[in-house]
């Protein structure tokens, strides 16, 4: 059984960072892509952020380009997103998922993902 949970959520004020993390289990964690997700209330879940199986290919939101950092490291079966100048409408429950496929080109694409965390919760004041 796979399981994927995601920490590092809070409250924090604008241009203040948080950095989030994503662990897996019971899946070969270096042969899957991996991607956060946001979903504010009354929203649809958005992309955010997605990193290849071998680092060797990423993809933001314009939203968060420059600001938010994905990376991930295969030996502790972990990813994480850093969010640096974090702003009130970043606020969301942010989710971290896993993508099973062999290509990358559907990652920004929420029912390509097989795996998904329970979400972390990240609110931004002004």
């Amino acid at each position: 059984q796979v399981q994927v949970v995601e920490s590092g959520g809070g409250l924090v004020q604008a241009g203040d960072s948080l950095r989030l993390s994503c662990t897996v289990s019971g899946a070969t964690f270096s042969i899957l892509h991996m991607g956060w997700f946001r979903q504010a209330p009354g929203k649809e879940r958005e992309f955010v952020a997605a990193i290849s199986r071998a680092s060797a290919s990423f993809d933001y939101a314009d939203s968060v380009k420059g600001r938010f950092t994905i990376s991930r490291d295969n030996a502790k079966n972990t990813v994480w997103l850093q969010m640096n100048s974090l702003k009130p409408e970043d606020t969301a429950v942010y989710y971290c998922a896993a993508d099973r496929a062999f290509g990358f080109g559907g990652i920004r694409v929420v029912k390509n993902y097989d795996y998904w965390g329970q979400g972390t919760q990240v609110t931004v004041s002004s």
